[in-house]
C-alpha cells in the first residue's frame, strides 16, 4: 500500500517517521504551512513529496491518513469530496482520538473505505512521540474492509492494537483525558500548594513513580493508599483547614477524595461508621 499524510504536525509526521522506519511506504505529505512542511523534511528525508495540495495526496495514495487537527477533519473530508473523482479502493483514515470514522462521510459514496486510527499516548513533541510510538497501544475503527487494512498500518507503528466501536469513541477519549491530560493539571495543582511551602516538584516524583508502578502492578483500586482508605478524619479536616483561600484546589481534594471513599468501601478497607464519617467530613468541607 503506498501512504500518504495530510497534516504536517506532531501526530503526522511522528507517524510517517516510524511506519517508513518499518518499512512502509510513506510518499507524500501535505500541509498548508511551509514552515511545517519544512519541519517534516528534517524528520522524514528528501526522498518525500511535500505539498500544500492535498489531492496530490488522494492522486499518488490508495491509502490517505488525515492527521490534522480535529476540528479541521470533516472539512478537509467536504473539500476531497468535491474535487475527487472515483475512490473507489482507497482508504481513508482519521487519528482523531474522539470521533468515529463517520465524520470522513460522504467519501464512501465515492467508494472510499472510511476508518480512524488513534495511538493511545501523549506527543508533547516530535520527538518524544517517535520514542514511544513502538511501545503505544493502536486503537482503530471504521467498516470491515478499511480494519483489514488498518491492522496492519497500526501493527506497524506500536506495541498492540485494540479495535474500538464507533459508538464507544468519545468514552475511550474522556478515559484517556482522565489517566493522562487531567493527571498533569492534578500534578500543576500539586504544584500550586508545594509553592506555598517553597518545594519543588522533584522531591515528589519518586513517590508519582512508586504510585504509577503500583497502579500498573495492582490497578488502581488495590493501590490507592492515604487518608481516606485510612479513614483518618482528623488528617482531612486538617487538609481542607490549609486549604483557606484556596478554592479550587479545594474543590478538586473533595472530589476527589469523595472518589477515593467509594473505592475504601468497594475494597471493604472501612466500616459502615467509618465511612460515614469521612461522608459526613467531606459534605461539610463543600459547605464550609
Amino acid at each position: 500500500m503506498k501512504i500518504g499524510i495530510i497534516g504536517a504536525g506532531k501526530v503526522g509526521i511522528s507517524l510517517g517517521y516510524v511506519l517508513r522506519g518499518n518499512g512502509a511506504d510513506v510518499t507524500v505529505i501535505a500541509d498548508r504551512l511551509p514552515s511545517a512542511l519544512e519541519t517534516a523534511r528534517g524528520f522524514l528525508g528528501a526522498d518525500m513529496v511535500y505539498t500544500a495540495d492535498v489531492m496530490e495526496v488522494v492522486g499518488s495514495c490508495n491509502v490517505v491518513a488525515i492527521a490534522t487537527q480535529d476540528r479541521e477533519i470533516a472539512g478537509i473530508a467536504r473539500d476531497i469530496f468535491e474535487a475527487a473523482g472515483d475512490l473507489t479502493g482507497k482508504l481513508f483514515f482519521h487519528t482523531s482520538g474522539v470521533d468515529p470514522s463517520s465524520i470522513l462521510s460522504p467519501l464512501d459514496e465515492k467508494g472510499a473505505r472510511l476508518g480512524s486510527l488513534h495511538p493511545l499516548q501523549t506527543f508533547p513533541d516530535i520527538e518524544s512521540a517517535i520514542e514511544v510510538l513502538p511501545d503505544t497501544s493502536i486503537f482503530i475503527e471504521g467498516d470491515e474492509k478499511a480494519l483489514a487494512a488498518l491492522r496492519v498500518i497500526a501493527g506497524n507503528l506500536g506495541a498492540t492494537v485494540h479495535t474500538i466501536e464507533a459508538k464507544d469513541k468519545v468514552l475511550y477519549h474522556l478515559a484517556a483525558v482522565y489517566v493522562c491530560n487531567l493527571v498533569s493539571a492534578l500534578m500543576y495543582s500539586g504544584t500550586g500548594i508545594m509553592d506555598r511551602i517553597d518545594v519543588g516538584l522533584e522531591p515528589f516524583f519518586p513517590i508519582i513513580r512508586a504510585t504509577m508502578k503500583n497502579i500498573e502492578a495492582k490497578g488502581p483500586l488495590a493501590a490507592l493508599t492515604g487518608p481516606v482508605v485510612r479513614g483518618d478524619d482528623k488528617t482531612i479536616r486538617s487538609h481542607l483547614a490549609a486549604m483557606e483561600g484556596m478554592p479550587l484546589h479545594r474543590e478538586i481534594y473533595l472530589a476527589l477524595s469523595k472518589m477515593a471513599l467509594r473505592m475504601a468501601g468497594e475494597r471493604k478497607a472501612l466500616t459502615e461508621a467509618e465511612i460515614e464519617t469521612l461522608r459526613r467530613v467531606l459534605e461539610d468541607g463543600e459547605e464550609s
